[in-house]
């Protein structure tokens, strides 16, 4: 059965929060801790379900990882340490864990099987297992290798220069991993710079990474060595209080030790370009990442045109903007955004779909949306289809709506947001 949520109209949000870890870095933190000569130590670990199925894999494959809440040990004897593993390694509801992980596997002497849930049966694997058997990777599944089960033995693979036709970090990290157990250099080119977490985290472990523009190359036979990581507030986590703040009336919500690393602040552009009271200070660099402490007060919004470039680096916070931009005055128009119709839902489709309930006017088009503001919202009964970004979206969506809301499939919010009621509650209280 579903949960529910009831969501109900709130008059203000004030208070300090602390978003969770984030959710990338988090996932890398554990796959490169486990592929690392060493006790590499984790803090701010994301304990949410997406980020223990990387644990739960790896613990498959022989690596000692010892977990409690927000922090992580992991012993390993390297890359070469992991073992076939007896079961099958289960991915759940994780893209990143399943894409990253096949970059690994690739490389192993040893046969391996992934599976996942509904939603990533239905999420494409070719963009990775094609360029991984180009690296001599044997990987079959369904639709010949195109979708989850996937089978993979792995080992022998030669480095490869590939040009990517989108945009996607877990397709350049896969590929990067393959490189780093291949023989020779691997370089990946993509059409427009994604998150880089991978590079940054990698060079922290010791890897040597060499950027050029939209290039990335890496040569295999380097050692990772076992590192303290501290993992930042998660910004796209941090974009639904952002938004809450920029949108509930009387509000000003501080959020503490927020990544900010270049390749995923699209959010915070996109606030400043619709002339939110957004402030950003305490800013610092941790494992490379850079990190800051961000305020946000409640703000009158315009309309702005949402494409091109940025698009790589919002593509998770877009179901957000829209409710923003439901809230701005003018049209805003998002373009060049068809990655979101591979994500965990067709996240165009179900934006349009479930703010339409509220009486948000929004349509879809073939890559984006366009919205129309300003645009005063009811209560409905709406769902997240398992996405958990659409249900934090449809939660802060009935922060202001003048009748209460029913969330159905709320639970899907803990895959990256274990506590976002809590936190919800906390700003509410603080009034």
């Amino acid at each position: 059965m579903s949960s529910k949520q009831l969501v109900t109209n709130v008059s203000s949000l004030k208070g300090t929060i602390q978003v969770p870890g984030d959710k990338s870095i988090s996932h890398r933190a554990v796959m490169f801790g486990s592929i690392a000569k060493g006790k590499t130590t984790v803090t701010g670990f994301l304990p949410g379900e997406d980020c223990l199925s990387t644990i739960n894999c790896f613990r498959k494959m022989g690596v000692r990882i010892t977990q409690t809440g927000e922090y992580v040990e992991i012993e390993s004897d390297g890359i070469n340490g992991l073992k076939e593993p007896k079961d099958i390694l289960d991915v759940g509801n994780s893209g990143t864990t399943t894409r990253l992980m096949l970059g690994i596997l690739a490389t192993r002497p040893f046969h391996s099987v992934l599976i996942g849930d509904e939603s990533i049966a239905k999420r494409p694997m070719g963009r990775v297992t094609n360029p991984l058997r180009q690296m001599g990777a044997v990987i079959d599944g369904r639709e010949n290798g195109m979708y989850t089960p996937l089978s993979i033995r792995g080992g022998d693979t030669v480095g490869i220069q590939y040009h990517s036709p989108v945009a996607s970090a877990q397709v350049k990290s896969a590929i990067l991993l393959a490189g780093l157990g291949s023989k020779g250099v691997t370089t990946v080119t993509e059409p427009a710079l994604s998150r880089d977490h991978t590079e940054r985290m990698l060079e922290a472990f010791g890897a040597a990474v060499i950027r050029d523009g939209l290039s990335v190359s890496i040569e295999g036979g380097q050692t990772l060595t076992a590192t303290e990581i501290k993992v930042p507030g998660d910004i796209s986590s941090a974009a639904f209080f952002l938004a809450a703040g920029a949108i509930v009336p009387n509000s000003r919500i501080i959020l503490k030790n927020v990544g900010m690393n270049p390749t995923r602040t699209g959010i915070v552009t996109v606030l400043q370009k619709m002339g939110a009271e957004l402030e950003i200070t305490n800013e610092r660099i941790v494992n490379g990442e850079p990190v800051a402490d961000l305020t946000i007060s409640t703000s009158n919004l315009t309309a702005t045109e949402i494409s091109g470039d940025i698009i790589p680096a919002l593509i998770d916070e877009i179901p957000i903007i829209a409710l923003l931009a439901t809230q701005a005055d003018g049209q805003t128009v998002i373009r060049n955004a068809e990655e979101l119709k591979v994500k965990e839902t067709n996240r165009i489709d179900t934006v349009v779909t479930e703010l339409k309930k509220m009486g948000a006017m929004i349509e879809a088009t073939d890559d984006g949306m366009i919205i129309h503001g300003k645009s005063p919202l009811h209560g409905a009964e709406v769902n997240s289809y398992g996405d958990h970004r659409i249900g934090m979206m449809l939660a802060i969506a009935a922060l202001l709506s003048k009748s209460d809301t029913i969330l159905q499939d709320a639970d899907a919010i803990a895959v990256s947001y274990p506590n976002f009621f809590d936190h919800l509650t906390e700003l509410v209280k603080e009034d």
